[in-house]
């Protein structure tokens, strides 16, 4: 279950890939423009701002966060990105921070590209970072008993993968960038990554299990990402970008 207080309490940090991603994309005029796991939609208003004339369609799979998302005054509705498909009017397609939920995303991301019209945009970006500390240590601390609750360690493609992938469209612009970002507040990077990565190892324990996991988790991390004097923290964040035109 998506906690959408939880993923918000660092809205600033995960907005940036965001606009960066959807800056690339040139449409002027788009039928349709869809954001393609919504989240609690306080970025899919953007896209109307970005594009006025165009119908929105939203969605996600979970439904707390498509009630966010509804609250916040987005027409969102419960869908499944292995599921969706793009309407013959969809002129762009945005999925921020989505597709490494779905092992088989890249024939998604291949299926979406042949149904979409010709000339239509197709943006997406991932998170890079499975191989650095935050997530090292989650599996580590976890341990073989919850080896199940994570898809895969690389659960994403390297950028000339994802450009390979769609090197049948007119054009391809992939690429990477780290984010150093500077967070505040007891734990933060425990709290970044309890409202993302953590929510396999969260639903798979009881309470006190949970507890117990954080315990061990939060000093590891804090040695990982040490406080400074000023007592914020610097969390490098790899992201990986995709945008494609049919």
């Amino acid at each position: 279950m998506w906690d959408p207080a939880q993923y918000l309490a660092f809205a600033d940090h995960r907005a940036r890939p965001f606009y960066e991603l959807v800056a690339r994309v040139g449409a002027s005029e788009p039928r349709r423009v869809v954001d393609a796991g919504c989240g609690p939609g306080n970025l899919t208003a953007s896209l109307s701002s970005r594009w006025p004339s165009a119908a929105i369609e939203a969605f996600d799979s979970s439904s707390e966060m498509v009630e966010a998302a509804r609250a916040a005054g987005v027409d969102a509705r419960v869908d499944d990105v292995t599921t969706w498909e793009p309407l013959p009017d969809t002129d762009v397609v945005v999925s921020n921070a989505v597709l490494q939920w779905v092992p088989s995303h890249p024939s998604i991301v291949s299926k979406w590209a042949g149904a979409l019209p010709a000339g239509a945009w197709l943006a997406f970006q991932v998170p890079g970072n499975y191989a650095d500390a935050s997530h090292r240590l989650i599996r580590e601390v976890a341990g073989p008993s919850l080896a199940h609750v994570f898809r895969s360690e690389k659960p994403v493609l390297e950028p000339v993968e994802y450009a390979e992938l769609l090197a049948g469209c007119s054009s391809v612009d992939a690429w990477e960038t780290t984010y150093v970002q500077r967070l505040s507040g007891p734990d933060p990077v425990l709290e970044w990554v309890t409202g993302t990565a953590l929510r396999p190892v969260r639903a798979a324990l009881s309470s006190s299990d949970w507890e117990a996991y954080v315990a061990e988790l939060a000093p590891r991390l804090r040695e990982a990402y040490p406080e400074r004097a000023d007592g914020t923290t610097w969390f490098p964040f790899r992201r990986i970008f995709v945008v494609a035109q049919v």
